[in-house]
């Protein structure tokens, strides 16, 4: 059975270019928009891992994080941050907020492919 990802991420080309790598690697992808539906779909189909963008409408990606690792039926769940945030202090700001890795935009899909396995594996 593949493993599920959820990918939360606003920009519509960065949702299609995510989704298209996960499928190819054989991962089932579950996508949300925003922070808040993000969540939701954490609760409600609970993947084997998020990758979470952090610059998010509604609810931003850091808050959303915290939403998840506060909630002890999902906080096993791996969450990757996904950003173009990547000036000095950004990826400690993500590690604090909840978030177990960090890539930065555009996406190694090497990096990202290896990433994956880690935490999947």
């Amino acid at each position: 059975m593949p493993k599920r990802i959820l990918v939360v991420e606003d920009n519509p080309d960065n949702r299609i270019l995510i989704t298209d790598v996960l499928t190819s690697l054989n991962y089932e992808v579950l996508v949300a928009v925003d922070g808040e539906e993000g969540v939701r779909k954490a609760e409600s189909e609970v993947p084997d891992l998020i990758l979470m963008d952090l610059s998010l409408p509604q609810m931003d990606g850091w808050t959303a994080t915290g939403h998840i690792k506060s909630n002890p039926e999902l906080q096993h769940i791996p969450i990757v941050a996904l950003t173009a945030h990547a000036m000095v202090g950004d990826r400690e700001r993500a590690l604090e907020a909840g978030c177990d890795d960090y890539v930065s935009k555009p996406i190694d899909l090497r990096e990202l492919a290896s990433k994956l396995a880690q935490y999947l594996e």
